[in-house]
């Protein structure tokens, strides 16, 4: 595993401190501002879809089916007449939904993981080591098959994937970057006060590599946006007819010399969100000097 050459000598900041340094970054990135600002855009959407269109996502109309784009269907329609914008508004739901919670359930599971091995250190350090080794093996896709093949498909069983497949790589990087704090004086002390490994984990590890699980989550997120379209494409991921960007186009490929909005809609979408989060990862690990490469990532 890799560390970082530096250990940071200030005490961990307050809350609030964070909060307002996290901002100033941001602002002080055009990436990241560019980023964080197409990602509000989508969430947005998302969440005043049913004001945006008066079409049901899911409601067919074979009367209607294949249109070409038109004052009533702005993108057209697709073979079974349902709205093809309405479902990549709609679509934006499921994508964002499942994507952020299986990136929290990742990188929060990953982040505490990876500081507890930082800290015990020993041969619980050594043991997660060959058994990160071990996991990641395995081809991420044929991980994710495995998994959903083995539960069905659902909500739970994708976070579940998820999980399974980027874990191991979130432990990695935040154990190379916790490794930086664990020598610092004021976690001396804290073990020298006899508290207890969550308790360090908590007040003293965590703030100081806050900048490195925000970068990490970025990063992670659009891989997850796009791993959940490729499963759904794939016909493992959401069941019909639920608005899925990667559902639309698997439905939509065979039609799309005569409906090509059907599939190059809900492709602009993903590929919008996918650039927003990656300049946003990019935006922030520069402006917080987190070299993501060093770490692992």
């Amino acid at each position: 595993m890799t560390t970082l050459d530096t250990a940071p000598s200030a005490p961990p900041a307050t809350a609030p401190a964070r909060a307002a340094r996290a901002w100033r970054t941001v602002r002080s990135s055009r990436a990241a501002v560019i980023g964080v600002a197409i990602v509000a855009v989508h969430v947005l959407i998302a969440v005043l879809a049913p004001l945006l269109t008066s079409y049901d996502p899911i409601a067919n109309d074979s009367s209607h089916a294949l249109l070409g784009p038109g004052w009533d269907h702005w993108a057209g329609t697709d073979q079974y007449g349902r709205d093809v914008l309405a479902r990549v508004l709609y679509g934006g739901r499921y994508a964002l939904g499942v994507s952020v919670a299986a990136t929290l359930v990742t990188v929060a599971l990953g982040t505490v993981v990876g500081c507890a091995a930082a800290l015990r250190g020993g041969w619980f350090d050594d043991v997660l080591g060959r058994v990160l080794d071990a996991v990641l093996a395995v081809p991420s896709i044929l991980a994710l098959l495995v998994v959903v093949t083995a539960l069905g498909t659902g909500p739970a069983v994708i976070v579940l994937a998820i999980a399974v497949v980027y874990v191991p790589q979130v432990v990695r990087v935040v154990r190379g970057a916790a490794l930086a704090v664990v020598p610092a004086d004021y976690v001396t002390a804290a073990r020298a006060r006899g508290e207890g490994t969550w308790s360090i984990l908590r007040r003293e590890v965590l703030p100081n590599i806050t900048d490195v699980v925000c970068v990490e989550f970025a990063m992670r997120a659009s891989w997850v946006v796009l791993l959940i379209s490729s499963l759904s494409f794939l016909g493992f991921g959401a069941d019909p007819p639920t608005p899925d960007w990667g559902l639309m186009v698997a439905e939509n490929r065979t039609a799309i010399t005569v409906v090509p909005m059907a599939s190059l809609a809900p492709i602009i979408a993903l590929a919008t969100l996918v650039v927003g989060l990656n300049l946003a990862a990019d935006g922030l690990s520069k402006a917080w000097g987190v070299d993501r490469i060093r770490e692992g990532s």
